[in-house]
């Protein structure tokens, strides 16, 4: 990608709340592929954060670190090229993260807007979880105790990189140093895909998504399930293309856009089915599903945990070396 070296270094990841599903193959999982190619990469499953919602069912985020860990090496995530690793493997970022916690008030916390949506959307009212409002510091550690360079993320995620490279700045000017990074947005254009039922993006939690792990069958249901324009009755009907779910997969999946774009006029006018374009788009799936799912499948538990604790283990030696500095400019060092 343009703007990234060879010494560039990239931080993502996920939070282990389920298997991963076609949203994040588009969103971000394809992206990793080509990354881990172009310089070195860090792949964290966030389950210290996956707890801010899951914290009174933490085997379930547990459970699903080896499950995520699958999906990676299925959809070509290469642990040879890319670290992958375990948030909670890595002591030093609770240090980090108390040491920040102390340069930013809980009004500017507030005034996050991810942090300020889900506070509506959950009407926690002033009850608001002091681990869900401190997400931000959290992800700010993260990213600056690997010292990566670069997070890729869509332009909804700039508020993040924003509070990041602030807190950076005021533990230089409290500390006169400058022994963190700051970092830059990669950003993504790929728009978020719509989940099944058309009412939201494709999501774990609100199960409108179609899994990588899915069994042919389910996928098959899932793709004969979703919302088209309910007004298309027959296939003579003209109907609508914005807000179909079946065109919003077909422009994300189908190899050929030109041919999309003629079914598209096709559909307008009338004269294509619905079924048709389902079954065009099952096609599609299960031919970009099969090889994954097969690949998956020869991946065991035990394995997908090795990796990524390996991983973890890698990851603690450039964590503590960051603390070791962090340490001697805050001046907590007692030998």
């Amino acid at each position: 990608m343009e703007g990234l070296e060879s010494s560039s270094v990239i931080l993502t990841g996920d939070r282990p709340t389920g298997p991963l599903h076609l949203g994040h193959f588009v969103g971000s999982l394809q992206n990793r592929v080509r990354l881990q190619h172009q310089c070195q990469q860090y792949i964290m499953i966030a389950d210290m954060q996956a707890l801010t919602d899951y914290f009174d069912r933490p085997k379930h985020v547990v459970q699903n670190v080896a499950e995520v860990v699958k999906d990676y090496i299925a959809v070509g995530i290469d642990p040879e090229k890319t670290t992958i690793f375990i948030q909670s493997q890595i002591p030093e970022l609770c240090e980090l993260t108390m040491l920040l916690l102390n340069l930013v008030t809980t009004a500017r916390l507030q005034r996050y807007p991810t942090i300020k949506n889900e506070i509506q959307l959950r009407a926690f009212g002033e009850s608001i979880p002091a681990g869900f409002l401190c997400y931000p510091v959290s992800q700010a550690a993260d990213i600056t105790l690997f010292r990566a360079t670069h997070v890729p993320a869509g332009e909804d995620q700039a508020p993040m990189i924003e509070q990041t490279n602030e807190l950076v700045r005021r533990f230089h000017y409290t500390y006169q140093t400058d022994c963190l990074r700051e970092v830059e947005l990669l950003l993504s254009k790929t728009p978020r895909l719509i989940g099944i039922d058309g009412n939201a993006k494709a999501s774990k939690s609100l199960g409108n998504a179609i899994f990588l792990s899915d069994s042919e069958k389910v996928v098959h249901d899932k793709v004969f399930s979703m919302y088209t324009d309910p007004e298309h009755i027959r296939a003579s009907d003209p109907g609508k293309v914005e807000g179909n779910v079946v065109f919003a997969y077909l422009d994300a999946f189908y190899p050929d856009p030109e041919e999309v774009e003629s079914w598209k006029a096709s559909y307008r006018k009338g004269g294509l089915g619905d079924m048709v374009l389902k079954t065009r788009l099952n096609d599609t799936l299960q031919a970009l599903l099969k090889p994954i799912r097969e690949k998956r499948a020869t991946i065991q538990q035990a394995e997908a945990l090795e990796i990524a604790c390996a991983g973890s283990q890698k990851m603690r030696s450039i964590a503590q070396a960051t603390m070791e500095e962090v340490r001697q400019a805050v001046g907590i060092v007692y030998r």
